[in-house]
């Protein structure tokens, strides 16, 4: 009998439902939009962030709620449009780049201590902090352009200027 059910649930377990094997493979562009969630419910977004790498991270706190709609609208196009921009250059430096809209980010010490950044009374409730672990973070309260934006990230994270003059090839005259 004992035998009997073994084989029995053996079988029942076996018989599970396949995944298929081709997946659909979605867009690669990621916008800060389509890292918020949908669902007021789904708060994942609203845990704090524990960063223990360079990273940028993109913020939008609850306090953009007193702005207008259409303030609303237009800062989040400004933000989607200069953190895509900006995308490029971080994951060529491996420089992470994170959302939340939590309004506490925690930094990993080599202590095993953690660091709290609060972003509750900066000027605006979105814009982005920039990271290294074992630095002053440099919180960037509000909308930036696109040239603000990466030389800000090119003077913290301590980048090659991506205007370089002095990066091109030797001229030959003849």
């Amino acid at each position: 009998m004992r035998a009997a059910t073994l084989i029995a649930l053996a079988l029942l377990a076996s018989c599970r439902p396949q995944n298929a094997a081709v997946t659909t493979r979605t867009s690669d562009t990621l916008s800060f939009a389509d890292l918020t969630p949908r669902d007021s419910a789904n708060t994942a977004l609203n845990e704090p962030r524990v960063i223990s790498e360079p990273t940028m991270v993109v913020f939008w706190l609850a306090g953009a709620d007193t702005l207008s709609a259409d303030d609303q609208a237009e800062a989040l196009d400004e933000l989607n449009y200069t953190t895509e921009g900006i995308a490029p250059t971080l994951s060529r430096h491996n420089i992470k780049l994170v959302p939340t809209n939590s309004d506490t980010i925690y930094v990993t010490l080599p202590n095993r201590q953690r660091r709290m950044i609060l972003l509750t009374g900066v000027d605006y409730p979105f814009g982005y902090v920039l990271v290294q672990p074992g630095t002053a973070e440099r919180i960037l309260a509000g909308v930036y352009d696109d040239d603000e934006l990466l030389d800000e990230v090119e003077a913290y994270f301590d980048l090659p200027p991506s205007s370089d003059s002095t990066a091109k090839g030797p001229r030959i005259s003849t």
